[in-house]
């Protein structure tokens, strides 16, 4: 509860702020755009930008469609927004506000599509030592677990489209559950639109492992030091569900290691665990505890190395669901998913660069009557593609995807372009 009042309090009182630094910057902004961030107030308000256009067609994998230009029919890139994350307009402005050395407020307002504007990012930070590299952070507060969330920007992204454990969604949802084994078979590959009959009935996106799309509420501790930092969080959602408000009366509890050896090596670790089915979904299954029993637990390692013009980075992801059993045939192990990710940057002159993507995301199986398969359906990814700078902060992406599923569509192109300017 706590939480929750600190975090509409800051909502208004940010929300105000950043708007009116938007209008104020506005008569500025009209005769150039913007390279640096507005800085206000005497420099207790800093207010930066991050814009960006993406354009996408797919195309069947095989003639004589495989020209043409269509929407993601496969579904390979939709998010729980209900949106492609390849068919996308995004606007961010994120505000920094200080109040003191020792406390600050910061928000980050996004709006996608030309929706209506809602805060990503919203927390207090307070530095309790100024000597030290310490800070503790409370309200709508940035990813505790791996890699890739915490560099989801779009300028930040060496591709266009998302790691698939970060964005794919599998048929899982925390508002419906599945009555057996065969009703979860029954929607395999059908995360964009999955239906169950215990709980929330209408048909709705499923999860993805870790959601990039969305922050979650509660508290976070933070060090750092030159050979690495330590993370720790208490929020109210899970890594694939982050919530603002609590929907199931438990915590996830969430924490995240790195280690900085050498120069340009960065190893990391990352673990979290916590309730994920709401108390209205547990109670149609008549489970009276749901927050105690049915959880998601991750772990996930990472790993990033650059030198002169090359950059790789691989990222492993293990996630395991506990859901009630029902009826029969019966659910009556963890479904498990595993991700694996490897990607790299070559830089091939300034301001160009060419990168690649593979990716895999599996299932462990289960048995229904007469079937063992896995509980959803393994998907793969390559994407390969590059960026231009045109000038330091505005840049053109391009980039060609393959998607493949045991499941459903099966096969489907993409190409994608995207144009990201940021201050």
């Amino acid at each position: 509860m706590i939480v929750h009042s600190v975090y509409n309090f800051l909502k208004v009182k940010v929300l105000a702020a950043a708007a009116l630094v938007a209008a104020l910057a506005c008569p500025a902004a009209a005769g150039q755009l913007p390279s640096e961030p507005i800085v206000a107030a005497g420099g207790r308000l800093t207010v930066s930008g991050d814009v960006s256009a993406t354009m996408s067609c797919a195309h069947a994998n095989t003639p004589p469609n495989a020209a043409a230009c269509t929407p993601d029919t496969g579904f390979f890139n939709y998010t729980d927004y209900k949106y492609s994350a390849l068919r996308l307009f995004r606007v961010d402005l994120i505000a920094n506000v200080k109040d003191t050395r020792r406390l600050a407020v910061l928000a980050e307002v996004r709006s996608e599509n030309a929706g209506t504007p809602s805060p990503y990012g919203l927390y207090l930070r307070i530095k309790p030592w100024l000597a030290h590299d310490f800070d503790i952070q409370v309200g709508r507060v940035p990813p505790t677990f791996g890699a890739f969330a915490r560099r989801s920007y779009a300028s930040d992204n060496l591709l266009i489209g998302y790691p698939l454990a970060y964005q794919y969604l599998t048929s899982l949802r925390p508002d419906a559950l599945p009555a057996n084994a065969d009703e979860l078979l029954r929607m395999r590959g059908r995360g964009w639109q999955s239906q169950f009959s215990v709980g929330n009935t209408v048909a709705e996106p499923g999860m993805p492992l870790i959601s990039a799309l969305h922050w979650d509420t509660g508290v976070q501790l933070h060090t750092a030091a030159s050979w690495g930092d330590f993370a720790a969080s208490i929020t109210n959602g899970t890594l694939a569900n982050p919530l603002v408000s609590d929907d199931n009366g438990g915590k996830q509890v969430a924490a995240r290691g790195t280690l900085r050896p050498v120069p340009g090596l960065i190893i990391g670790a990352s673990a979290a665990r916590g309730p994920f089915v709401t108390t209205h979904a547990g109670e149609a299954a008549g489970v009276a505890a749901p927050n105690s029993h049915f959880t998601q637990t991750a772990v996930g390692a990472d790993v990033e190395y650059s030198r002169g013009y090359y950059l790789v980075r691989a990222e492993a992801i293990l996630s395991a669901w506990r859901v009630p059993e029902i009826a029969a045939p019966y659910i009556d192990a963890p479904l498990r998913a595993d991700s694996i990710m490897v990607e790299g940057r070559y830089k091939i002159r300034p301001g160009l660069y060419a990168a690649a993507r593979v990716d895999h995301l599996g299932f462990s199986t289960v048995t229904g009557t007469g079937r063992t398969d896995s509980w959803d359906a393994p998907v793969i990814r390559e994407e390969v593609g590059g960026g231009y700078s045109i000038q330091r902060n505005l840049q053109l992406k391009m980039s060609y995807q393959h998607n493949s599923r045991a499941g459903g569509r099966t096969k489907e192109n993409v190409s994608a372009a995207q144009l990201v300017f940021w201050f």
